[in-house]
């Protein structure tokens, strides 16, 4: 299945990696060789799986900053400093390159909300900073609502990576942004996202990578411990309790 922009990332033989030091010591990178075969692929594994250095060097090989953003939305901020030091080493290929592409992550909407404002208040600064973000200051929303207009705002038909979106939004948040990805997808987007969230897991069609084991493999969405767990603690929270007690 032909997907619309991101098409594959593999390993540069041109520049070897160090496996006794990061990023070399990520268990997957030495054999990676992934194909993006789904408009929407999920990222999930534990913490320190390296998900999220792979995100972020597809990130910085698409041409946005690794911080959150656009191409253009961060130039004048100053967001939190990331390691793509994956990037170096790793190709990307594209069907072709969209006109729009994003990458989201939890840090990112307080730095927005704040870059909004400051042009708000700049003369020179031409047009409503707000205008797609539903008229209004980011601070006037709660967190959770400010999030999710910032998600939901930017997507089009374009290529988009979020970092762990579920973070700050209620479960009928989560199924608001499915929502909105899926009215995305019709236009032709594609999604690359990192989640810890069984709700987003739900999305038909998609692809699951599980970064566990020490390897990227396909895995179902009733096979993910985010599954299990949660599906097994609602169902008899009695059983976890005794452990967690214990």
């Amino acid at each position: 299945m032909a997907t619309p922009y991101l098409r594959r990332v593999y390993l540069r033989r041109d520049r070897p990696l160090d496996v006794t030091t990061y990023p070399g010591s990520i268990p997957f990178v030495p054999n990676l060789d992934l194909a993006f075969e789904h408009n929407i692929t999920f990222f999930v594994g534990e913490n320190g799986s390296g998900k999220s250095s792979l995100l972020e060097a597809l990130v910085s090989l698409s041409g946005l900053p690794v911080a959150g953003g656009s191409k253009n939305d961060l130039a004048d901020g100053k967001p939190p400093e990331n390691d793509a030091s994956l990037a170096a080493h790793l190709h990307i290929g594209f069907t072709r390159r969209p006109k729009h592409t994003f990458f989201f992550r939890a840090e990112l909407q307080g730095h927005l909300a704040n870059r909004l404002d400051q042009r708000r208040d700049d003369p020179d600064f031409g047009g409503d900073p707000y205008a797609i973000y539903g008229g209004q200051s980011l601070h006037t929303r709660s967190h959770g609502e400010a999030f999710l207009a910032v998600l939901t705002n930017q997507l089009r038909d374009g290529l988009y990576f979020l970092d762990e979106p579920e973070s700050a939004l209620s479960p009928q948040r989560q199924l608001a942004l499915l929502a909105a990805m899926f009215q995305s997808e019709k236009q032709g987007a594609q999604f690359v996202i990192a989640t810890h969230s069984p709700i987003l897991l739900t999305y038909p069609n998609a692809r699951i990578l599980s970064f566990d084991d020490g390897a990227i493999t396909p895995i179902e969405l009733t096979d993910t411990p985010h599954y299990q767990i949660t599906r097994g603690i609602l169902e008899h929270p009695e059983r976890y309790w005794r452990h967690l007690r214990e």
